[in-house]
């Protein structure tokens, strides 16, 4: 058969819709989102086994009782059957899994009759509400305060900035906790005849969160802004933003269009692991203010070996952190251009 002269090739003129889409800047983006979903089955496995395999190795049973009666065999036995913790390991595990791979993470051995998927939906909006309000306080203070330290660098401001930020890193969240508690509570319930005072425990989704939200968001303030600044000081010094100055652009566009974008890569890989340590439950924070919250159960979990709350709990957190990274690293093509993807 007759070919024309300088007939390109049938590949050339049919090109694959999926190499296409896999050159362009969003197909390469979409692929690694995909990719890194994937990723997350095995890392979610191995959370489960080796969380697994843990709280079996520890001795004891869910059923021993440290300050109480307790329970006679026959109970005990009858328990395990119920529970199916009569049956060996690694077929506890072949059923676990198979279980959780239909969202289905057992009965709570604390609460009778509860699911695990029921208690963590319960403790959710807790969580997430005190999580997210001290996100949104952590952003704006913490990149402000080191922006503005490292523009005013040796000066007042800074030395009070930074004076801040170590101290609030030196004390303990269960320290700042007791001591809100007593001052905004307690003494000042008492030095206005309650007339106003913030509640300590015993919180709703509509009640004040002053106290705790700010609690738990000092640490990652503190760490936010000594970041921050470290990370403006060094791109203060690169030549380009020595060019910007030269050319005597305003203070306002140099900081916002050069410094502050080309700055926030490094706080932007903190941001992703904090917001999830947030939104999963601070442990002390929900302990010392009483909040029904993920963190609390989860403490609670552990103390009474409630297998699978501690396993629920612990794939919910396994997740979320998953997902907190795989943001974080999308981020960075918004951010600087110049990231590629692989």
């Amino acid at each position: 058969m007759a070919v024309t002269a300088g007939r390109p090739n049938r590949g050339a003129l049919l090109p694959s819709r999926l190499s296409a889409l896999s050159s362009s800047r969003a197909g390469s983006l979409t692929f690694f989102v995909i990719r890194r979903i994937l990723w997350m089955i095995p890392v979610v496995f191995f959370v489960i086994l080796i969380t697994f395999f843990l709280m079996h190795l520890a001795p004891g049973s869910p059923w021993d009782r440290t300050g109480g009666r307790q329970l006679s065999t026959v109970v005990t036995h009858n328990l395990d059957i119920k529970y199916g913790l009569n049956k060996p390991e690694y077929q506890q595990f072949e059923l676990y899994l198979w279980n959780a791979a239909h969202f289905d993470f057992g009965l709570s051995y604390q609460y009778e009759g509860k699911t695990v998927t029921a208690l963590i939906g319960e403790g959710i909006p807790y969580t997430a509400t005190l999580g997210t309000l001290a996100f949104l306080i952590i952003v704006p203070v913490g990149v402000g305060m080191g922006v503005l330290a490292a523009l005013r660098q040796n000066t007042r401001t800074d030395y009070i900035v930074m004076g801040f930020a170590t101290g609030a890193a030196s004390f303990p969240n269960f320290v700042v906790g007791a001591l809100m508690v007593v001052l905004f509570s307690v003494e000042m319930a008492r030095w206005t005849q309650h007339a106003f005072f913030l509640p300590a425990a015993d919180f709703g989704l509509d009640d004040h969160l002053i106290m705790p939200v700010i609690c738990l968001a000092l640490l990652p303030i503190a760490y936010t802004a000594r970041l921050t600044r470290a990370s403006t000081l060094d791109t203060i010094r690169q030549d380009y933003i020595r060019t910007a100055w030269a050319k005597g652009l305003p203070e306002r566009l140099v900081v916002l269009k050069h410094v502050l974008k080309n700055s926030l890569i490094p706080v932007v890989t903190t941001l992703g692991p904090t917001f999830a340590f947030l939104v999963t439950g601070s442990v002390i924070i929900e302990t010392v203010f009483n909040i029904p919250g993920i963190g609390r159960a989860f403490v609670v979990a552990v103390t009474s070996r409630d297998y699978p709350m501690i396993l629920g709990t612990t794939v919910l957190f396994s997740v979320v952190i998953a997902v907190a990274n795989l943001a974080v690293d999308v981020l960075y093509v918004f951010i600087d251009p110049r990231v590629r993807l692989t």
